[in-house]
């Protein structure tokens, strides 16, 4: 559901914020220190040479991406330089498997974060989203905060799964698909930046014809009720 910010007290308002910039920079952080650390692991240094492989979320954030992110809900990180040529896997399997790194990151992210609340250690009062933002206090703020960061590590991590480049989706699919699939796929690498903002602009304005919006709230409540 759509939440404007009257919706929020003041308190739930500064519990939401606190939180998206938490899951955002450490969610973003973790997804390229993860890509850096497959990397690594599968015989190339390059961005551990170049101090990526850290967790220190300065290393990784773009300033422009991440005010992006917040402004319209759509940035980026700074890529994760890979040499796909030194991957003991080769490059179309061990570029896959760097790129699965990502998005696996941000739902394990998510699954940490929910793991107070599976276990019913922070119980919220209220039994919706609504309710927490509009009548929450003590304890259901910190489910708020934990809430939030599970849905957006959630969000990125199937977002960045969809096989359209320059999302690491693409390049997990030109890995595993049969060879003859992948050679056809890869025709639409010049042009998927040019289709990824058409159809985030499209969400942007009107979700309800956005393919990536279909896909997202298609599998993320499947995904949030398993973790919480």
């Amino acid at each position: 559901m759509l939440l404007y910010l009257s919706d929020f007290t003041p308190a739930a308002f500064l519990v939401y914020f606190a939180a998206t910039a938490v899951a955002l920079l450490t969610g973003l952080a973790f997804h390229e220190f993860c890509h850096a650390w497959a990397a690594n692991e599968l015989g190339d240094d390059t961005a551990a040479r170049q101090g990526r492989l850290t967790l220190n979320p300065l290393r990784h954030v773009d300033p422009i991406g991440a005010a992006l992110m917040f402004i319209v809900g759509f940035g980026w990180a700074k890529p994760t330089p890979v040499n796909p040529w030194r991957l003991k896997n080769g490059p179309r399997r061990g570029g896959a498997i760097v790129a699965f790194a990502g998005p696996a990151s941000n739902f394990f992210f998510a699954a940490l974060a929910a793991l107070p609340l599976k276990l019913g250690i922070v119980e919220p009062g209220f039994g919706s989203f609504e309710g927490l933002v509009r009548n929450g206090d003590g304890e259901d703020y910190l489910a708020l905060f934990l809430l939030v960061i599970v849905n957006l590590n959630i969000i990125l991590g199937i977002f960045n799964l969809i096989p359209l480049p320059p999302l690491d989706g693409f390049k997990v699919a030109l890995g595993f698909l049969p060879r003859t699939v992948a050679s056809e796929l890869q025709r639409l690498e010049p042009y998927g930046p040019g289709i990824l903002m058409t159809v985030l602009v499209i969400g942007f304005i009107a979700p309800q014809y956005s393919p990536i919006y279909w896909i997202i709230t298609l599998v993320r409540d499947d995904v949030f009720n398993f973790l919480v």
